[in-house]
């Protein structure tokens, strides 16, 4: 049977010393000792056989070990070679377990190649009968001998990939079922806030628009090792089929949204204006808002994340149409 075992602040410590390593603060290295909450991270996480698991910054292997001793298969990426190697040490034991030695991400809209091929395989495996393909030099081949129907992401996250993780799985057509996640607890008040408050923005309403999120706990500095110098906090994401059936197109909301907000206090009306200049006139874009009935000094960040997505789709139609032929482009007077 394979052993996990139970990573604690002296067990790290004495790892790394073993090896000559110490935590990279550029990379985000701060390791989850509490073992209470890395159990709570992974029950929250309900994993079983049918589960792909993509884990983000192994480290040690702490996690990575845990994951693999529940899930049906484990991607767990590490950008730092020194860490690679304990984590593959910590899971020898399993056959389950494919370990990239990249960056996650090809850019900040964008996971790696490698990443991209290990989910497609993890998630296509048992249903083709062809052979894998060859895995990336440095990675550690998956058992995919169990079949493999949902996607989750469990990792205790750098800091500097948070945001572009969970949002590029969330934009991604993987069948992802479930987020329980590490992050900064100032990221993590941005996603759950409300309208009309400070932190609520582009991103509060891109999450909000296709899943339900909690904040589970707050998470003090201590809990980790070494201490960093913000408060973080552990959230589960959960899709809403429901909620994104409503969108039109996602593309565009992402974009919309992003726009919408980059000007946030100022009239929406104006920024509407100002954003399809080139497409729309300002009667197009008047008759376009009166169906939401919105007031004439309303602003983006007054609205609801409903409210948000019934205008991206309004005016995503309105633009093709005006690409499309079907209603004249006129210049704004």
């Amino acid at each position: 049977m394979n052993q996990v075992v139970r990573q604690t602040r002296t067990h790290i410590g004495e790892l790394l010393a073993r090896h000559g390593l110490r935590p990279r603060h550029d990379l985000g290295q701060n390791f989850l000792i509490d073992l209470n909450l890395l159990e709570f991270l992974i029950a929250q996480a309900e994993l079983g056989p049918d589960d792909l698991v993509l884990e983000v910054g192994s480290g040690t292997g702490s996690l990575t070990a845990c994951l693999a001793a529940q899930a049906g298969a484990v991607i767990s990426v590490e950008v730092d070679s020194r860490m690679q190697q304990l984590t593959a040490e910590a899971v020898a034991g399993f056959a389950n377990v494919t370990l990239i030695g990249s960056d996650v991400l090809k850019n900040k809209n964008r996971f790696s190649l490698a990443v991209l091929e290990a989910i497609e395989r993890g998630l296509g495996g048992a249903q083709d009968p062809s052979p894998p393909a060859p895995l990336p030099q440095g990675e550690k081949g998956e058992d995919s001998s169990g079949p493999i129907k949902r996607l989750k992401l469990v990792a205790n996250l750098p800091y500097g990939v948070a945001t572009p993780v969970i949002s590029n799985l969330l934009a991604s057509e993987y069948p992802w079922e479930r987020m329980v996640v590490t992050i900064q607890y100032e990221l993590a008040q941005r996603m759950a806030a409300k309208q009309g408050t400070s932190n609520y923005g582009a991103l509060s309403v891109w999450l909000q628009a296709q899943s339900r999120l909690e904040v589970l706990k707050h998470l003090p500095p201590d809990v980790f090792w070494p201490r960093p110098k913000v408060a973080s906090a552990m959230i589960r994401l959960d899709p809403d089929p429901g909620l994104r059936a409503k969108i039109s197109d996602r593309e565009f909301l992402h974009q919309f949204l992003r726009e919408v907000f980059q000007q946030r206090r100022k009239l929406l009306r104006n920024v509407l204006i100002s954003m399809y200049r080139r497409q729309l006139n300002r009667t197009q874009i008047d008759d376009a808002l009166v169906p939401h009935g919105l007031k004439a000094d309303a602003r983006a960040e007054q609205l609801s994340p409903a409210q948000l997505v019934n205008l991206s789709n309004d005016f995503s139609q309105l633009v093709g149409s005006v690409a499309d032929g079907d209603l004249p482009a006129a210049a704004n007077t």
